[in-house]
């Protein structure tokens, strides 16, 4: 039987790192043209965005990181996972790869992260691309955060981090459907929660008490795009971001990138390169 790859079996040729507020901070950094950045979600990678950064890259310069606490990156020395706090770091390690300003796109935990983002420095966000992004209270949350959160289970959570336990969660978290959770996916997930510190930081996350911004909400100004799965309940980005505009995917998951990754590059770039104002209001995923 051959041996289950480790985090760093996953540093490639085009991983990149710089210092960040303490922190070695892998990221990704591809093509030319305007720049993206793209912010994963909880208990992923910058991989969870790899078909769709390599779709954008044609067009625009594309910036992945590993968001503290996940990936090669791993876990705060301060243990500091709270939303802005995330985002000043995003911030900063724009500063460090001399970035002024950029379209951010964000999901689930990135999402959360990029609108807080546009929230706290307003100027650097060019526009704004939500896809299933976390932060209204009544979102209901993943099985492993719920089970992190809870003081029974969380002391089991370690014992439960297998490779099995692992497919089972991503099984759960793509539409119904969905072919997308194969070995590779598997062993790379596996592997990048099993990195040293990367349990306890996740564990230390969902303990973080928030501070529920979704009130200012409506303050957000950058042109934004909101791409959701229909599965997916408790996002009201289009009700509060006046002048937003909504496509939504009706047989997609939590992982929408991974999913239907043509779907969002194009949504993406459409966006991106068009009028922010125009063709307002709520679409469906072609073919639906």
């Amino acid at each position: 039987m051959s041996k289950r790859p480790s985090a760093d079996d996953y540093i490639d040729a085009d991983s990149r790192f710089t210092t960040v507020e303490g922190l070695n901070m892998h990221y990704k950094r591809a093509g030319t043209g305007p720049i993206v950045v793209l912010l994963h979600g909880s208990g992923s990678s910058l991989h969870g965005f790899g078909r769709v950064a390599e779709l954008l890259a044609s067009s625009f310069e594309v910036i992945r990181p590993d968001l503290p606490g996940f990936g090669l990156t791993g876990p705060r020395p301060d243990r500091d996972y709270r939303i802005r706090t995330y985002a000043k770091t995003v911030a900063a390690f724009l500063d460090s790869l001399d970035v002024p300003a950029a379209s951010v796109v964000g999901n689930s935990l990135g999402g959360n992260i990029a609108w807080n983002f546009a929230l706290d420095y307003p100027s650097r966000v060019q526009r704004l691309v939500l896809i299933n992004a976390t932060g209204y209270p009544d979102k209901s949350l993943p099985l492993g955060l719920r089970l992190a959160r809870h003081p029974v289970t969380r002391m089991l959570l370690r014992r439960m981090a297998s490779r099995s336990a692992t497919e089972r969660n991503l099984r759960g978290a793509v539409g119904p459907g969905s072919t997308i959770v194969d070995e590779a996916m598997v062993d790379r997930v596996h592997a990048m929660m099993m990195r040293p510190g990367n349990q306890d930081a996740f564990i230390d996350f969902a303990n973080t008490d928030q501070v529920d911004r979704t009130g200012e909400i409506p303050e957000i100004t950058a042109p934004t795009l909101i791409l959701r799965s229909g599965m997916i309940d408790g996002q009201h980005f289009a009700r509060d971001i006046a002048g937003s505009r909504e496509s939504t995917s009706a047989d997609g998951g939590h992982l929408l990138p991974e999913e239907a990754p043509e779907w969002v590059a194009a949504a993406i770039r459409d966006f991106l390169t068009g009028d922010p104002l125009g063709g307002q209001g709520a679409s469906r995923e072609p073919g639906r």
